[in-house]
């Protein structure tokens, strides 16, 4: 087959007179452009050039590959410039994200560097701060997604389903709650909760588990979830954190884990979009909730989690 590394080749051996000129200009090791131009002769079983003279002379083969290469790498180049050119002109389209969880880098990020890749031209960011009310960011149109836990019904936004994830209760590798088979409410109530400094309805444990028992313990926060784990490491008090973002430390012995409640405690992630744009982000959250599956242990697709 004949390539445009081969008519670039006979271009530069024509220019040069020498193949270790030429070699150098395609940017080749001499051994490199020799082989190539070998190989090139067997395919088409006639030399290209006369290997006896200096400067080097291309044999009626030669000429007839040359006399291609000049009119088709102008046309190439041509065509790239276009390209380019039409590339450039392409509308940009912003994405940008809001988070409502403190646990979402790990594998939001990978989803966010690969869908650059194959579109360059969507600006992908990511909205600073912690918003109360992350929904509001769609309907202002300060944020075109919102990472979110709940999938309330609200006029003008959609929701794609992400994952279901298993929360687990962390204690003391020696405290006495690490040999329950699980915890309850009662047990929560008796020790003092870390958790991150955000509202409690954005808190599942709380919303789902605590509040409806009536249990109210003490409080404790924290910016950062290795924060959170060398707090209930060093015995000050226990927390509630999504086992795929403990997983590691688990399996270090740092914490002890154990279901929330015998069928244990399963929240939900979905990605929240204004209706009139699903179809637009359809293949980013798809990508989402691939990366996450591939990603991280223990997640599984929400509708399986119904009945958690």
């Amino acid at each position: 087959m004949i390539e445009l590394r081969h008519l670039k080749a006979i271009v530069a051996l024509e220019d040069t007179g020498s193949v270790t000129r030429a070699a150098a200009r395609v940017h080749l090791t001499q051994s490199a452009l020799s082989h190539q131009l070998a190989a090139l002769e067997d395919y088409l079983e006639t030399p290209l050039f006369e290997r006896q003279q200096r400067p080097l002379k291309l044999t009626e083969a030669g000429k007839a590959l040359l006399a291609l290469a000049r009119q088709m790498l102008p046309e190439v180049e041509a065509a790239r410039q276009a390209i380019a050119r039409m590339k450039a002109a392409l509308p940009t389209r912003e994405l940008r994200i809001a988070v409502e969880c403190h646990t979402c880098y790990d594998w939001l990020m990978p989803a966010m560097d690969a869908y650059r890749e194959h579109h360059p031209e969507v600006e992908l960011d990511l909205v600073p701060g912690f918003h109360t009310e992350p929904l509001a960011l769609l309907t202002e149109h300060q944020a075109d997604m919102v990472i979110i836990s709940e999938a309330k019904r609200q006029a003008g936004i959609a929701y794609h389903p992400l994952f279901a994830y298993e929360m687990v209760g962390l204690t003391a590798r020696g405290h006495a709650l690490a040999a329950r088979a699980s915890l309850t409410a009662r047990d929560f109530g008796q020790e003092t909760l870390i958790t991150y400094p955000v509202p409690d309805r954005m808190l599942d444990l709380v919303r789902r588990v605590l509040k409806p028992a009536g249990v109210n313990p003490p409080r404790r926060t924290a910016e950062l979830t290795v924060a959170i784990l060398q707090l209930v490491a060093s015995g000050r008090g226990i927390a509630a954190l999504p086992r795929w973002a403990v997983q590691t430390y688990l399996e270090r012995g740092y914490v002890a884990a154990r279901p929330i409640g015998p069928k244990g405690l399963w929240g939900r992630l979905y990605a929240a979009t204004r209706s009139a744009e699903k179809e637009t982000h359809a293949e980013f959250t798809a990508l989402l909730a691939e990366t996450a599956f591939s990603t991280l242990r223990g997640v599984k697709p929400i509708a399986e989690s119904a009945g958690a």
